[in-house]
């Protein structure tokens, strides 16, 4: 289902599934991040229910994300965003350090794909980058709005370096339930 009008960034709350039939492939960017080729094959298969809660404490916004897969694979993420480094461990992408922050698209320092095709061109977005010290990889997500073919959703735009070699997806969730 499309994100109604009075869901924004400010409060993601709630439920959400990625819509595979509108969403790019996660095989090339799992490939690239070392996931095996079996837990990629549950995944590719499996559905991903996101279950968000975002929060405020002295001004500063956390977002708690349980995401689901079918198939009994689960991983907790709290991301802050204060845009300081914090460690993360989890059974999918192993030890990883990342930082979250609004930005404004114009900042956004990677190539244009993580800038383009949002609803709103001048507010603030998510943005949370990711490295990976053990596999050699870093990933990049802007978070937003976007229209997909006519109906407003939940985007998130990904992009994968490692080494030379990067990858990027555009992942689509349709709203459940607040």
């Amino acid at each position: 289902m499309a994100a109604p009008p009075e869901i924004t960034l400010k409060d993601l709350s709630g439920t959400w599934v990625m819509n595979k039939t509108l969403s790019d492939d996660t095989d090339a960017i799992l490939t690239l991040q070392g996931v095996s080729w079996f837990l990629r094959k549950i995944i590719g298969m499996a559905t991903i229910t996101l279950q968000i809660s975002q929060y405020e404490v002295d001004s500063i916004t956390h977002i708690d994300i349980d995401q689901f897969a079918t198939g009994g694979i689960k991983t907790t993420e709290k991301r802050t965003l204060d845009w300081q480094v914090k460690r993360h461990e989890d059974s999918v992408f192993g030890v990883v350090f990342g930082q979250s922050r609004w930005i404004k698209l114009a900042d956004v320092d990677d190539d244009d794909f993580l800038k383009t095709g949002w609803d709103d061109l001048n507010g603030e977005h998510v943005q949370s980058y990711v490295e990976n010290h053990d596999n050699g990889w870093t990933a990049n997500q802007i978070w937003g709005f976007e229209e997909v073919q006519g109906k407003r959703y939940h985007v998130r735009h990904v992009v994968v370096r490692k080494g030379d070699d990067w990858k990027q997806a555009r992942f689509v969730y349709d709203f459940q339930s607040k």
